[in-house]
């Protein structure tokens, strides 16, 4: 199993050995002596969440409020999905970057984002179905948006599904009256880099 920090710091590829023969595969998606090497500190499980989703449906960017946030670590079990990572955290050096990673079901990647991070993807195949490992159960009032097409971070979402059929943006309502990164600093709702780096000072090993 193989981590690789991606541009946005407190965010991880994750790359398994996939073990194949005539009955098929078998792969280690997770490993948490592996995962504390590599991040820091333990993954807190406390909710497992699954999405299907038509092609072109982008989800997200979500993020909590922190302490105590909400870290994911995320795969895609059929289908394929860009994954996003942004930097929502106010006084980063990377504030309002983004990097991506493909999750889809040949290489079966996974990312890992930890609290204080958008997360967001967009599904390129019909019936994409990606599951979350979660640190925090849902709470409704410390849910938090960014509108995903956003042009001040810039997201360059797919335009071509893997069949190659073109790709149009779908989002929910919620995203859609999602306000944009600079709205969302200016009333305050942005974890800050001294919430998060404190909160994640607190849980190391």
């Amino acid at each position: 199993m193989e981590y690789r920090q991606l541009a946005v710091p407190g965010a991880w590829e994750i790359t398994s050995q996939q073990f194949g023969d005539s009955r098929g595969i078998f792969l280690e998606w997770f490993k948490s002596t592996t995962f504390l090497d590599a991040v820091g500190h333990n993954l807190d499980l406390r909710q497992a969440n699954m999405s299907v989703s038509a092609a072109g449906v982008v989800r997200g960017i979500h993020f909590s409020d922190v302490p105590p946030g909400q870290a994911k670590y995320v795969t895609c079990v059929k289908g394929a999905v860009l994954d996003v990572a942004v930097d929502v955290r106010v006084g980063s050096p990377t504030y309002g970057q983004w990097d991506a990673v493909l999750l889809d079901d040949v290489d079966r990647r996974a990312i890992y984002l930890s609290e204080g991070l958008g997360h967001g993807f967009m599904a390129l195949e019909d019936d994409s179905t990606v599951i979350y490992l979660c640190s925090t159960e849902y709470a409704p009032g410390r849910e938090h948006g960014i509108h995903p097409l956003d042009p001040a971070i810039g997201i360059a979402w797919p335009t071509t599904a893997r069949d190659g059929s073109p790709l149009v943006p779908l989002l929910s309502e919620k995203d859609v009256a999602a306000p944009t990164l600079e709205v969302a600093r200016a009333e305050g709702l942005l974890p800050t880099l001294e919430a998060v780096d404190a909160y994640a000072a607190s849980r190391r090993r």
